[in-house]
């Protein structure tokens, strides 16, 4: 009897301290206790979260000025070429280098909706498993877990719009006029730039940085969210 006792209150703290580190978890995201939410629906909750957010930055940044008038995200010269930048403006080639600027970040805004797919796909593929990190992450963990799961497949996708809209705007014809211009200054040493990899890059960290400002709206302000899952899920804590 004394043997079944120790045994019955050994497995009576296990599960209490479980209990407890998931209701830690959920108060750290916002959600509610393992009494309220059941596992599926903080997952459906995250799910909801991470849909929501990545639907508002698609449309934030694929739509004209989305990134050009965005001036956290907005497509300047690489630092490498601010040189280049400066030699031309002293020179009179303020315009075209505007105009350069200007073609870089309308093809980010281009190729920007070729994320909605992938994102819809990277939140299908979320196991339970992801759900449990991303809900004792910080107040980015679901825009790091999409950075680790999409960043090669966005990178694929689109390097071929940026390509086509660069192409169409004369992005290259452009860049080439700058830089022989600039070499064309005495002293002035020769620049080179991938200029549709930098352009895809800088598309992808503007993404990911206006997603990672819908979670954290998502996660702390109850304006944020607009769907009865949201209010349900992330309000619970706070009822």
């Amino acid at each position: 009897m004394v043997r079944f006792f120790i045994v019955f209150i050994s497995m009576f703290l296990s599960s209490t301290l479980a209990n407890a580190q998931l209701e830690q978890l959920q108060k750290q995201l916002g959600l509610g206790n393992a009494s309220t939410l059941s596992d599926s629906k903080v997952v459906s909750g995250l799910k909801e979260a991470l849909k929501v957010g990545t639907e508002k930055s698609v449309k934030l940044t694929g739509r004209t000025d989305g990134y050009f008038k965005n001036e956290a995200i907005k497509i300047l010269m690489p630092s490498n070429l601010r040189p280049l930048e400066r030699g031309l403006r002293a020179v009179g080639f303020g315009p075209q280098i505007d105009a350069f600027i200007l073609s870089m970040n309308r093809s980010a805004e281009a190729a920007a909706p070729a994320a909605r797919k992938i994102f819809t796909d990277a939140i299908l593929e979320m196991s339970f498993d992801d759900a449990r990190n991303i809900l004792s992450g910080g107040d980015t963990a679901a825009t790091d877990y999409f950075k680790g799961k999409t960043t090669a497949r966005l990178t694929t996708a689109f390097r071929p719009f940026v390509e086509k809209t660069m192409s169409q705007n004369g992005v290259m014809k452009q860049y080439k006029g700058l830089t022989d211009q600039y070499q064309s200054i005495p002293f002035a040493k020769s620049q080179t730039l991938d200029v549709n990899q930098y352009v895809v890059e800088k598309a992808l960290d503007g993404l990911f940085y206006e997603l990672a400002d819908q979670e954290r709206q998502i996660r702390k302000n109850p304006a944020a969210r607009t769907t009865s899952l949201l209010k349900e899920v992330f309000g619970a804590a706070r009822k």
